[in-house]
């Protein structure tokens, strides 16, 4: 079954299940708190604001993504499908990006791409499915569907935040890189994109907190994955 959030009460309650079939999680959340449901517009626009936001800070992105929203007001795939691409730099898009987006537009305008196809899917279909088109990496495609299609098994597992607070919260040797940080993920199935949330914010606690001393949780076993069949 595919899990969207649609409001952070679906986000609670997917926590307490995350928690509850993971109990080195239960301290983490005491720490972190119950993190905000962040949510971004699905679909075109969506994809194409994390598009903006690749290898860049979040402040920039965001002034980026207001120019572009301040020229084309609502921005959809037939703006970026017309528009000049010496107007889109001047609105600040690298020719990495701009190419990206003026495929992903034309994909769409041909039918070519159905994003409404990607929504539905399961999280490792629908993030092989973005990571096919040009200019879409793992993190781009996770990180749409967590944030823009709320998807509760979505994990990005190259983000270096969700990486490091991995590294803290299970006491582990050194930080795990993406190929690692995925495997050990494995156990947080079907709510992987809920463990990245809670991820999200113990880091974010970790760095207000610079110069105070965050024990990572004790080791436990690390629960073992029934079957989907019982």
């Amino acid at each position: 079954m595919t899990v969207h959030f649609k409001n952070q009460d679906d986000l609670e309650a997917a926590m307490r299940a995350l928690v509850a079939q993971d109990n080195r999680l239960v301290p983490v959340l005491t720490v972190s708190g119950m993190p905000t449901l962040r949510q971004r517009a699905p679909g075109f626009a969506g994809l194409a604001s994390v598009i903006c936001g690749q290898q860049l800070s979040t402040f920039a992105a965001a002034a980026i993504w207001a120019r572009i929203v301040d020229a084309f007001n609502d921005p959809a795939h037939h703006h970026f499908r017309a528009a000049r691409s010496d107007k889109l730099r001047r609105l600040g898009l690298s020719a990495a990006k701009i190419k990206t987006l003026k495929f992903i537009a034309n994909e769409i305008h041909h039918g070519r791409l159905d994003l409404a196809r990607i929504a539905a899917a399961p999280a490792d279909d629908a993030h092989n499915m973005l990571t096919a088109l040009h200019g879409i990496g793992p993190w781009t495609a996770d990180i749409y569907l967590l944030f823009c299609l709320g998807h509760a098994d979505a994990f990005p597992s190259g983000d270096l935040a969700v990486q490091e607070s991995a590294h803290i919260v299970l006491g582990l040797r050194k930080r795990p890189d993406a190929k690692q940080l995925a495997k050990i993920a494995e156990v947080w199935r079907p709510w992987r994109g809920v463990a990245a949330h809670l991820l999200w914010a113990y880091y974010h606690v970790v760095k207000r907190r610079e110069g105070i001393s965050l024990q990572p949780a004790a080791k436990k076993k690390a629960p073992t994955r029934k079957s989907r069949n019982g």
